[in-house]
C-alpha cells in the first residue's frame, strides 16, 4: 500500500513537470495553455487555497483537486507534446521544484480579502 502511494506520488510529480513544460510549447492551443498554467501555478504554489492545517478539508486540494486538474490538462494536450515534454520532465525532476510566488501571492490576497470582509461583517453586526 505504501509503495503504491509512493509510485502514485512520483507519477503525479512527473505529470506536473510535463504540464509545466507543455504550457510553454507553441503547439499547444491558447485555452489549453491557460488551463495548464493554472494547474501548474496552483500545484507549485507554496500556499494552498485551503490551508493544510484545516482538518480533512486542508488535504482535499492535494488529494482530489490537483490530480483532477492534472488529468484534465493531460487529456487536452497533443500526444506529441506529452512525449517531448516527458523526456524534458525527467531531466527537470532531478533538479529543484520550481516555486510559483505569483500564484502564492494571489492566494494570500484572496485570504486577506476574505479576512477583511469577515471583519467588516463582524464590525457591522456589532454596531
Amino acid at each position: 500500500m505504501l509503495n503504491q502511494l509512493k509510485l502514485w506520488a512520483k507519477k503525479l510529480k512527473k505529470q506536473l513537470f510535463i504540464l509545466y513544460l507543455a504550457y510553454k510549447d507553441e503547439r499547444v492551443s491558447w485555452y489549453t495553455k491557460v488551463f495548464t498554467a493554472c494547474v501548474v501555478a496552483y500545484a507549485f504554489s507554496p500556499i494552498d487555497l485551503i490551508p493544510d492545517f484545516i482538518p480533512v478539508l486542508g488535504y482535499i486540494d492535494d488529494i482530489i483537486i490537483v490530480p483532477l486538474g492534472i488529468m484534465l490538462a493531460l487529456k487536452m494536450l497533443p500526444t506529441s507534446v506529452i512525449e517531448d515534454c516527458t523526456i524534458k520532465a525527467e531531466e527537470l525532476i532531478r533538479n529543484e521544484k520550481p516555486k510559483n510566488w505569483v500564484a502564492g501571492s494571489i492566494i494570500i490576497i484572496v485570504w486577506l480579502l476574505i479576512f477583511m470582509w469577515s471583519c467588516f461583517i463582524v464590525f457591522k453586526f456589532l454596531n
